[in-house]
């Protein structure tokens, strides 16, 4: 069956050690005057940290900088609401977001806010967008959430404890900054989580059912920079090339992913972070080899190259023992790298299963997921994570 794609990513990107130096001479041509840095307070108060290279480089080109720190994990809508207030008190006309998917999404969030009336979760869906956003550049600090090149911004409604995605080409940054010098250091808990996370956007782009030889391709050398970098990325946080080619791998996911979009994972996730509060990588990587064993019968040769990508041998076996070496491989890497292995151990209640389900299925992501599923399937799913 013959049908048409669209490739959407950031007008212009930077990638590789010291490549943020330029940021400046960016939101200059870009014609700003005064921007409103999103970030948290983290990475505010971090000495010669991304912030404060980030607010150097930019006072260096003649900009003037506000700066909102207020974006916790899962950004919520309050969250949106006051970096909108800081956005529209000090007169600013760009954003430049400083992070990982956090501030992202939370800088995504305050430019939709400052340019469409009302309550942000009328916006939530796909393309249902109207005004062009405040010029926003994305400077990255973890290998994961990719958020920096894609259209999605996800927001938690603090009332109703969902988070909800707006999905809009109008939401890409106009530039990404992926330098991995900014991600050197970094703890190996956060450098875990984030890089399943990435993870998890490469083998749900792989396995879509809007996956296209573009995505594909994207997602195949992902997976294999991850299989190949993160356990030395999380061992040694100064190891630079681990940490530069984790960097490219995250990138790459995300051009799959925003185009050749995701499955059960994410839309369980955001279900878990949410309600819970937990952090997006985490979640993804519990719930990760449980949809790919959910997911593997309805395409059974894709799971098996995912094999093959992860460095496992597969040779002499069938397609469908070579996909179970798939799953086995994510189990290993997650176990390697420290991720928590029960939804129990996290504290999560099997009374919300039924709760979490039905909304899943709500999720946009659920949309392109390989294997169409009810919610009986999807509480299957959480029970086997449990």
């Amino acid at each position: 069956m013959s049908r048409m794609y669209d490739y959407l990513v950031p007008s212009v990107n930077f990638m590789g050690p010291g490549c943020l130096k330029v940021v400046g001479e960016r939101a200059k041509m870009l014609g700003g005057k005064k921007v409103l840095i999103v970030t948290d307070k983290f990475l505010k108060n971090q000495e010669n940290g991304a912030v404060e290279q980030t607010v150097k480089y930019l006072e260096e080109a003649g900009l003037e900088i506000a700066i909102y720190d207020g974006t916790e994990p899962n950004p919520k809508d309050t969250n949106v609401a006051e970096g909108l207030k800081v956005f529209k008190e000090e007169n600013c006309d760009m954003i430049v977001t400083v992070g990982g998917g956090s501030p992202h999404d939370c800088g995504k969030g305050i430019g939709i806010a400052a340019t469409h009336e009302g309550d942000l979760y009328n916006y939530a869906g796909i393309e249902t967008l109207t005004n062009a956003l405040p010029p926003i550049l994305a400077v990255n600090t973890t290998a994961g959430t990719a958020s920096e090149v894609t259209r999605h911004c996800v927001i938690t409604n603090t009332k109703t404890k969902v988070k909800y995605v707006i999905v809009s080409w109008r939401n890409l940054p106009l530039v990404s900054f992926n330098d991995p010098e900014l991600m050197v250091g970094k703890p190996a808990g956060l450098t875990a989580a984030t890089g399943m996370d990435a993870l998890t956007h490469a083998v749900e782009a792989y396995v879509s059912k809007d996956a296209n030889p573009v995505t594909d391709a994207s997602a195949i050398q992902s997976i294999k920079l991850i299989a190949n970098n993160l356990r030395q990325a999380v061992a040694m946080g100064d190891n630079i090339e681990a940490r530069t080619n984790m960097s490219y791998a995250s990138l790459l996911a995300g051009m799959a992913f925003n185009n050749g979009n995701l499955g059960y994972v994410h839309a369980m996730a955001h279900q878990l972070g949410g309600l819970y509060d937990m952090p997006h990588g985490v979640a993804n990587a519990m719930l990760l080899p449980h949809v790919c064993k959910y997911n593997v019968i309805s395409n059974p040769q894709k799971f098996a190259d995912i094999a093959e990508f992860m460095g496992e041998k597969i040779d002499g076996l069938s397609v469908h023992e070579a996909a179970q070496k798939a799953i086995d491989a994510m189990f290993r890497l997650s176990k390697d790298i420290g991720i928590p292995t029960s939804l129990k151990e996290k504290g999560i209640k099997e009374e919300d299963f039924e709760y979490m389900a039905e909304m899943a299925l709500k999720d946009g992501n659920a949309f392109s997921n390989p294997r169409k599923g009810n919610e009986k399937d999807i509480v299957n799913i959480f029970k086997s994570a449990y």
